[in-house]
């Protein structure tokens, strides 16, 4: 039998089956996928091959099979640097919701999250949430940040779901397809998922203000089928987003703007550092790419995790802010 994982616990996973039921599975031994170091083998959204098991309490299943996936978007395991935690797979668009102070998103967590969704071949669009809070001073941040990467050409919504800004635009884009909500806990996943599908009606909690951070309300990914003929995987709250297995030489091309220019460079393997003649530092120096773009590019290429996971509300925004001068 074949069906589809809507939820990981991490030892049992809800499947559903080919007739719309739902059982609940487990995993069959060890499954090794060629050329993946996983905490988590299957994933939500994994299509999956499996028998059923009756015993005297209930029908469960086991499964022996994991469909090879069109894609999945992965970030670091939180205390294994050479591991990485699938978080979801074979998904059609991912959605970043994006605060600006309610909590703080930062540029180098948007540009890790949107090198990622490229390296993996998923569509990313930036959903700025919570607009109906903005005052002046934010409202202002909140539109250079949809600037910087609407010049890019990531599609970028603004949305409300206490007001019902902007969801009906969303669903739109979401219809017929599997998308993945994801950002930092507290960015509003859940409380706009109820927006557009009341019934669902999802946990959610309000920021601390002591900290000005999510508090977790989602446990696990679930995928869950909404009415207007969509699918949503709804994701715990990131909070760092360490890079997996990306050579230097090739973390320039999930840079748009930089893999437009990437021919021009003197050197074929410029790295856009100390090199003579780069397009790329040309192109920073005439305002052309973001300098938070840049900043972003060199901690990744110099591979500041450690750094990035410790302080991640780190006001990284100094850097972008020779672009306004």
């Amino acid at each position: 039998m074949t069906g589809l994982v809507y939820k990981s616990t991490g030892s049992w996973y809800t499947v559903k089956s080919e007739q719309g039921d739902f059982i609940e599975c487990r995993m069959k031994g060890k499954f090794r996928i060629k050329g993946i170091k996983s905490t988590n083998p299957i994933a939500v959204g994994d299509i999956v091959d499996y028998e059923l098991e009756e015993s005297s309490d209930a029908v469960t299943g086991m499964i022996h099979n994991i469909h090879e996936r069109k894609n999945y978007i992965v970030r670091k395991a939180v205390n294994l640097s050479h591991q990485m935690h699938i978080i979801a797979s074979n998904i059609d668009r991912v959605f970043l919701l994006v605060t600006v102070n309610n909590p703080p998103t930062t540029f180098s967590f948007i540009d890790r999250f949107l090198v990622t969704a490229e390296a993996y071949g998923i569509e990313a669009i930036l959903v700025f949430n919570k607009i109906d809070t903005l005052d002046e001073v934010t409202l202002d941040d909140q539109l250079y940040m949809q600037y910087v990467y609407q010049q890019i050409g990531y599609k970028c919504l603004r949305v409300s779901a206490t007001e019902m800004k902007g969801v009906e635009e969303l669903k739109g884009l979401m219809k017929g397809k599997v998308s993945m909500f994801s950002g930092h806990s507290g960015v509003g996943k859940s409380t706009l998922v109820n927006a557009m599908e009341p019934s669902l009606q999802l946990k959610t909690k309000t920021i601390s203000e002591q900290s000005k951070q999510g508090q977790h309300t989602t446990t696990f990914a679930e995928m869950y089928d909404l009415s207007f003929d969509a699918k949503i995987i709804d994701t715990p709250g990131i909070k760092g987003f360490g890079m997996v297995d990306m050579e230097p030489s090739e973390i320039s091309h999930y840079f748009p703007e930089f893999f437009k220019l990437k021919d021009q460079c003197k050197f074929n393997n410029c790295l856009h550092k100390e090199e003579p003649h780069c397009a790329i530092k040309a192109a920073l120096e005439r305002d052309e790419i973001a300098w938070s773009r840049y900043n972003s590019y060199l901690k990744i290429l110099e591979g500041d995790d450690e750094h990035y996971r410790t302080d991640i509300y780190g006001d990284d925004r100094a850097a972008s802010d020779k672009t306004r001068e």
